[in-house]
Formats: structure tokens, sequence, C-alpha cells
């Protein structure tokens, strides 16, 4: 049985609509004018247990709002779901015992007490002995390299130390299932990575199941093996990152460092012109015409360096996202 099973799901929304002005804020008082919004349309998937499986999309795609009924915050208004064995919408002491949900812009720390002040209370929520909590408290600070700065203010920390204060603060209880919203939202390069490797290293020595959003694609290719990519309520794409890459990208980027600079308009022939500076070249080429235009470009030109690379994953969806392709 899956980890996760989702079957139908979808959630609508009523929006209130009001004309601006004061003519508008009077009849919008007597006469409120309502319009269903469908946030969540008909998705199915299912989640394995273990996997790591990244959740992508544009905002006001549907994520948040299908993470928050996958832990039962939000009543779906159709269809049906099961996680780890139980309905989320009963929100079951054991249910919550298996789950936990992590949210980059929000924070459940007290602002103005030490990590370890807020840990202490979690653990007391979740039963947990003073033993036990402190030997974990110890294995997830070791994990995260955050152990000297449990004992100061929250509002003392760097972002990138209280993003790992709230995972530790998730974590305490050792859930089965993670859903994270942008764990890594607004952090430096380097807190992004530690955060990454901390995930996975989680992943690989308790087996949980994670499900991912974020607008840092970096987070997704070195986490997630399958994705799934909604765009407006509806599951695009549910598979490996690299057959994403292959359907939103029929073109290959071709990179070319020149010993004397060519005139821009030489290299129009060959395909789309991505950049050009003289020397450097970099050009957007079907793959069906890689082949043939390669010999070309080495027989026309005064090729010093070419490299051949596919497109970035974040400007493929970005294209396809800004399209509007569904």
């Amino acid at each position: 049985m899956s980890k996760i099973s989702v079957r139908s799901l979808t959630k609508n929304f009523l929006i209130t609509e009001k004309v601006p002005g004061i003519k508008g804020t009077i009849k919008h008082f007597f006469k409120r004018r309502r319009r269903k919004v469908v946030a969540v349309d008909q998705v199915n998937f299912d989640i394995e247990h273990g996997e790591i499986v990244g959740f992508i999309g544009s905002n006001g795609a549907g994520k948040t709002t299908t993470l928050k009924m996958l832990c039962g915050l939000i009543h779906p208004s159709s269809g049906s779901i099961n996680v780890a064995g139980y309905q989320p919408i009963r929100r079951q002491r054991n249910f919550l015992s298996q789950i936990t949900l992590v949210m980059g812009q929000k924070q459940q720390l007290i602002w103005d007490l030490p990590p370890l002040d807020s840990l202490r209370v979690n653990a007391a929520v979740y039963g947990l002995s003073n033993k036990e909590a402190n030997k974990r408290i110890d294995e997830l600070a070791s994990m995260l390299d955050l152990s000297s700065e449990l004992s100061r203010p929250v509002r003392k920390l760097s972002l990138g130390e209280r993003m790992k204060a709230e995972l530790m603060a998730a974590l305490l209880h050792r859930p089965s299932v993670l859903f994270l919203d942008e764990p890594t939202l607004g952090l430096d390069i380097n807190s992004q990575i530690r955060v990454r490797q901390f995930l996975s290293e989680y992943n690989n020595k308790y087996g949980a199941t994670i499900l991912l959003t974020s607008h840092y694609m970096g987070d997704i290719t070195s986490l997630c093996k399958r994705v799934l990519l909604i765009h407006r309520g509806n599951i695009f794409h549910d598979g490996s990152l690299i057959q994403l890459t292959q359907k939103l990208a029929p073109s290959r980027c071709v990179k070319i460092e020149l010993t004397e600079p060519i005139p821009e308009d030489s290299f129009r022939p060959f395909g789309e012109i991505l950049q050009y500076k003289g020397h450097l070249i970099r050009l957007l080429i079907p793959r069906s015409e890689l082949a043939l235009n390669l010999s070309s470009l080495l027989d026309k030109f005064p090729v010093k360096d070419l490299e051949v690379t596919d497109p970035p994953i974040e400007e493929t969806i970005g294209k396809l996202l800004k399209a509007g392709t569904t």
C-alpha cells in the first residue's frame, strides 16, 4: 500500500467580488456577489514509502492547498486522501504523530526564547521523556550543525539558523511523512545546501516519505528523482525530472567560443540566438538538427571551444508556465 494515495482530489473556494468605491461597498454590504475558484481539480497520485517527490508549479498553481489537504488542515471539496493509512480530515492523534508540515514563510518557534525551550515544549506535547527528548535534540542538532545556537534567543539567530531550528522542532517527534513547503525560502546558497544535505540524510536514516515544494530548482534537482508538476490545479507531469526536461525541451543549448568575433546575423540560420557577445554565442538548436548544424558551425567558423547542454530546467519550466500550457 502506498504511503500517500490521492484520488480525484478537488478543492473549490467561494470568493466575494466587490466593485471599487463607495457605491460598490454599499452594494456589497447588502448583496454580495460570489464566484467559485477551482484551486485543485481532480488530482491523482501515489507516493511510496521512502520516496522524495518534488511538487513544483507557479504561484497559485495549487501546491500549498494540496499540502494543507494532505495534512487535514483544509477539507477537500471532493475526492479521497489516504496518508499512512489515515484519512487526514479526521485529524486523529496517531495520524498527527506521523506527519509534519514545514512552511518556509511561517514559524512555530517562540521569538524571544531560545530554540531549546520550544523544543522541550514540543517534546512534552508528543509525550517524549526527558531522556529521549535530549537524545533526539542532540542527534538533530548534530545533523544540522546547530548545537551551539540552541541557547540563543530565536530573534538573534540568522535566517538559516532559524530554519534549521524550525526543522528540528518539526522533526523532533520523528515523523514518517514530511510535507515541506518552501523550506529553503530566503536562505543563502550555503544554508540551502546544508538543509538539502540534512533532508537527504534524514530520509536515508529513517526512510521518511517527503513531498517537497520549492521555487529553488536546486532543491528539486538535488533531492528528487520524481516530480509532480501542477498547473492551474491539474497535474501536468508525474515522472522523472529527466523525462520532464526532455518533454519540455526539444532543443539543446549550444555554447560556442570563437577565436575572433563574427557578426550575430551569421548564426541565425543555425538556431535561436540566446546570447551574443562577439566571441561568445549561445544557440538553441532543435535536437533533430543538432548533428548537421554542429558540423556546419565547426566548418564555417573559427571555433575555439564548443559545449552542448540541456537548457536550464528553471528556464524550461518557466517558459511552459508563462505560455499557460495545460
